[in-house]
This record gives structure tokens, sequence and C-alpha cells, in this order.
């Protein structure tokens, strides 16, 4: 790993990390390609807001075990103190059962129950009690605003919508997305949901995310946050075809580290700048009324990467 800049020798204030969490930062593994730096350009204007990304966070454990860290995650997020919280999926391990929600995520990323705009991912699926039953108790109608598991909220000069990768497959929420992002009349656009059309870790692409992506695509978007494999990865502004596309390309971004273990890189694919694994932590989101930028920052409050500085088309 080369060494980070001075100026991106920057930290959130947390608690000591416990013997466990050190020996984890000490076995990281980070990937970057050959000719590029583990660190983006200078942080660029103050952002407008500030959002905390993670997705597969809450194992069946408390801070009371040793090396659960989902206490940590929302720890730090308590730290960034954002706007808002999103999740992209996989909240609750294992089969996301509304008494598990409520013995284990509640106690920690619950605290910002009320400023949450969560998605599912499949482990929402397995309850036992029947697919995303426990999700819809503990979320309620702040993640079914309108009754489906899928939703859109503006903030400032932003669109995001929030949807179901599970249900992709749903002719009624593909016409949904066409209709919500045609009366869209913000600048900036963002989504977010569970499985990801590009992945270099274990699960892989997950092509069930294409039609979403053409959409998206066709309709100006900025920017994906998914989770489903544990690493962190971005890539470059991209096609749905996995074309680079500095022009009009989505820009993903892959945060499934806010608690479940980690998987390993497996498969790089194209267009893939930066991949993280074995570690801990959140995306530390700044949007502007014309861009955005963010740090992925472990659970020791150290930033592993800095994004550029992207423009809204």
């Amino acid at each position: 790993m080369s060494s980070t800049p001075t100026w991106r020798k920057r930290r959130y204030a947390l608690p000591a990390a416990g013997a466990g969490a050190a020996a984890l930062v000490a076995g990281l593994l980070i990937w970057s390609p050959a000719g590029q730096a583990d660190a983006g350009p200078a942080p660029g204007p103050r952002a407008a807001f500030t959002a905390v990304a993670a997705g597969d966070i809450a194992e069946q454990c408390t801070e009371d075990d040793s090396g659960c860290e989902h206490p940590r995650t929302a720890a730090l997020t308590e730290k960034i103190d954002p706007a808002f919280v999103l999740t992209m999926g996989d909240n609750q391990y294992d089969d996301a059962r509304t008494e598990d929600f409520e013995k284990y995520y509640a106690g920690t990323w619950g605290r910002f129950k009320d400023k949450t705009r969560p998605t599912a991912g499949n482990h929402e699926t397995y309850d036992p009690d029947g697919a995303l039953t426990g999700y819809k108790n503990y979320f309620g109608d702040i993640a079914y605003p309108k009754g489906e598991p899928y939703y859109s909220f503006d903030q400032d000069n932003w669109h995001f919508v929030a949807l179901d990768s599970n249900s992709f497959d749903d002719d009624e929420q593909l016409t949904w997305l066409k209709e919500d992002l045609a009366a869209n009349d913000k600048k900036c656009v963002a989504a977010v949901f569970h499985h990801p059309l590009f992945s270099s870790g274990e699960h892989g692409n997950e092509p069930v995310s294409k039609p979403v992506w053409d959409i998206l695509y066709d309709n100006g978007a900025e920017l994906i946050l998914n989770g489903h494999d544990h690493h962190y990865e971005r890539f470059a502004p991209q096609t749905p075809d996995a074309e680079a596309d500095p022009d009009k390309g989505i820009v993903e971004v892959i945060g499934g580290v806010g608690g479940a273990s980690p998987y390993d890189i497996q498969d790089e694919q194209p267009n893939s700048e930066k991949r993280i694994s074995g570690s801990y932590g959140v995306l530390r989101m700044d949007f502007t009324d014309t861009g955005f930028s963010w740090d992925f920052v472990n659970a020791d409050g150290d930033v592993e990467d800095s994004s550029p500085d992207f423009q809204c088309h």
C-alpha cells in the first residue's frame, strides 16, 4: 500500500479500537490499478449536505461480543453526524427477523432510524415469517412511504431513488422508476439498492440490475450506491454495458462494509478504480448542488480512499 499524502491523513475521532479490530486492520488488502495513486485529488467545494452510506450491517452480535463491528461503524456514523443515512440492504443478519432487528440493529444503527433511508437486501427476504416482514415491521413507513419497498426523496438539488433489487423483475417497480425520473426536476440523481451490476467481489456481477441501469443511464443519473459484496469498490463513470463514459456515465460505489464478515476480491472488473477488502467502515458522501465526492472511512476513523470530485450531468 502506498503512503497517503499528508493532506489526506484525516481521522474521525473515535474510541480506541480493541485488539481484535487492530488485527483485522493489520490484515487489510488494498488494490489499485498500476500507476494510480491510492487517494483521489484534494477535497473540492464544501458540501451542501453530507450523508453516510453502508450496506451489510448488523451481524447477530452486540458491543459486548469480541469482533462485533456494527457498534463501531454506528459510532463512526454518529461522529460524522450526517443529514441522513442510506442503507444498501442486508441491514440485519441472518434472516432479518423482527426480533433480530430489535435485538441487534436497533441497538446500534437504530439510533439513526428517524433519518435513515433504507433499502432491502437478499437477507431481508429470508425471514421465516415472509419476505421483508421483519424489515417492514422494523422500518415501517420509513421504508414503505407509499406502500411499496421502493420510493424517492429530494434533498437540495438532488433526487434519490431507493429501490428493491430483490424484485427488479417486477414491471410495476420499473414502470414506477421511469415515471418517477420523468417527473424529477432536480439537476442530480442518485440511486440506492443492494445488488451491484458490476463487482469484483465474491458475488460478482448481478445481471438482475441491468434493466435499472438502463433506465437510470437514459435519464442522466450520476451515482449508484450498492452493497451485497462485503468490500469497498469504486468504478469510473461507465455505461450499463461496462463501457467507459466520462461524459454521461454512472459512477457505481460498493460499500458492503457496515459490519458483516468481509469478502475477498476475486475477479477485477473493467473500469474498477479502487478495491479494498478486509476493512469495515462507511461511505461519507458529500453532495453539492452541482456534484459529489466521498471518503471511505474505516471503523478506526481513518480515510482509506477518497474519490475524485464528480460533476452532475
